[in-house]
């Protein structure tokens, strides 16, 4: 994870845009006038749809978006034009096409339910002028992407001419192309690098009843071979993904509540190219992908994830390596930002942690029973050294780091190097300071920048000082 952290790759998406429109309120009674029910409109909101919602989705990853599509020369075509150029992406790729309707899908949501969808659009295929506009810009600009989607939601952008267009060109430029497919008949993607069809989507693409992992491996290389793919792959939900590129394998998914699988198809084949392009290898940008689409189908709606949420969700989980729990000054200072605005208690501790014993976890345990979230402040080496004696610690910082990162109860881990944690509590302002109990009476560095003061009484008799003079004893026996 944190190698993507400050990866922005250039990615090229081509596809059917649309907007997405959302009308939220709730249902208190039955019209006098049918058997329908009212809906009481409280707030009406618009995101990217379709092909829109994979570069939402791109975007707040970090990744700098090109897009191209068909639309049409009307008011919904401006909006959608104004929504791109707000989320900070060219719309300079979007051809008008005279008399179509570019896309918008209306979804009435009451108390969390969606209750009705209309729709204002084309479907027609787009004409063969339109086509090679598409695949001409897509040209100019593709020697500077990384990676293009094709997104392709039945709604007539990309035909033969644009898929073929743009991933033989592609091939030829060593760019690798992924396409979310709709339809039946998957000719049009022949040469591209992957596919990522659901089940039912492969079921339907290839003729095979997906029931058991025979089935399974046989649409995968029925896909492969007939469209000629470096990497044959089918979403299964809740079962995760299936990849063979040379050999079968499967991810399990990690969701843990599913409110709307909205868009989740969108998510997956744009955390999957954020992945790919920014280098991950593809067992490392599957999981990556699964763990995004968890995040997405616990919203309502067409959605998108950050790579905070994503780290969060992954933490949430005890999965995570204990170096995704490790965080600097400035990252900490951004979590500690974004759960507050999520009304998340934070709690706060600091210590050595040297020789990690059963005294330590249970005061963490009981440290983070106080709150939400648990920020261990862990001294540096040198301070250690400063505040134990040469002899200490035993165990270097980075040691002693990971191993905290490993327990359920912590959730982030900063090392600090001054000899008291003073200015990381004041960056951090906890809601709860949390310190040992031979702390009652005395002063508490920083506790005038936390909400509450807590003592945890230690376990007797262990301490990482007893555990060190017991290992002497027996080494001097």
């Amino acid at each position: 994870m944190m190698s993507l952290r400050h990866s922005h790759p250039q990615i090229l998406v081509i596809g059917d845009m649309m907007i997405d429109h959302y009308l939220w309120g709730a249902c208190e009674r039955i019209s006098p006038e049918a058997p329908v029910q009212v809906v009481d409109i409280a707030r009406e909101t618009t995101v990217l749809g379709g092909a829109g919602n994979v570069i939402h989705n791109l975007v707040a990853l970090g990744a700098n978006v090109c897009v191209s599509s068909v639309i049409g020369d009307d008011e919904i075509g401006n909006e959608l034009r104004t929504m791109l150029s707000t989320l900070g992406v060219s719309h300079e790729g979007l051809i008008l096409q005279e008399g179509r309707k570019t896309s918008k899908k209306s979804r009435i949501v009451a108390s969390s339910q969606q209750i009705l969808r209309y729709d204002r659009e084309s479907k027609d295929p787009i004409s063969d002028t339109s086509a090679q506009a598409v695949v001409a810009y897509a040209t100019q600009i593709m020697g500077a992407c990384d990676i293009i989607i094709l997104s392709d939601y039945g709604k007539g952008v990309l035909t033969p001419i644009v898929t073929q267009g743009i991933i033989q060109t592609a091939k030829a430029l060593g760019k690798k192309v992924l396409v979310d497919p709709k339809g039946k008949d998957y000719t049009k993607y022949h040469g591209a690098y992957l596919l990522t069809p659901n089940k039912k989507e492969a079921s339907e693409a290839t003729t095979i009843a997906i029931v058991d992992e025979a089935s399974l491996h046989e649409a995968l290389l029925h896909l492969k071979h007939t469209c000629d793919l470096a990497c044959s792959m089918i979403t299964l939900s809740e079962d995760g993904i299936a990849i063979d590129d040379g050999t079968m394998r499967r991810f399990p998914t990690v969701a843990k509540e599913v409110f709307d699988v909205t868009g989740a198809g969108d998510t997956v084949i744009a955390s999957l190219s954020f992945a790919l392009s920014s280098g991950m290898r593809m067992d490392e940008a599957i999981p990556f992908a699964n763990r995004a689409a968890a995040v997405v189908v616990g919203k309502i709606g067409s959605a998108t994830v950050t790579l905070d949420e994503i780290d969060e969700y992954e933490a949430s989980l005890h999965q995570s390596d204990s170096r995704a729990h490790l965080k600097t000054y400035s990252e900490i200072f951004e979590i500690v930002t974004r759960l507050k605005g999520k009304n998340k208690r934070i709690v706060f501790t600091n210590g050595c942690f040297d020789i990690l014993h059963v005294g330590h976890v249970k005061y963490l345990q009981e440290a983070k029973s106080y709150g939400d979230v648990l920020i261990v402040g862990l001294n540096t080496d040198r301070s250690v050294k400063v505040l134990k004696g040469a002899s200490r610690p035993v165990n270097t910082q980075e040691d002693r780091a990971y191993i905290l990162g490993a327990l359920e109860a912590v959730d982030y881990v900063v090392l600090f190097d001054d000899e008291t944690p003073y200015e990381l509590i004041k960056a951090i302002s906890p809601d709860i300071l949390v310190k040992g109990g031979d702390y009652e009476g005395k002063m508490v560095i920083g506790a005038e920048f936390s909400g509450e003061l807590r003592l945890v009484t230690f376990v007797d008799g262990k301490s990482t000082t007893a555990t060190i003079e017991r290992i002497n004893a027996t080494a001097t026996c």
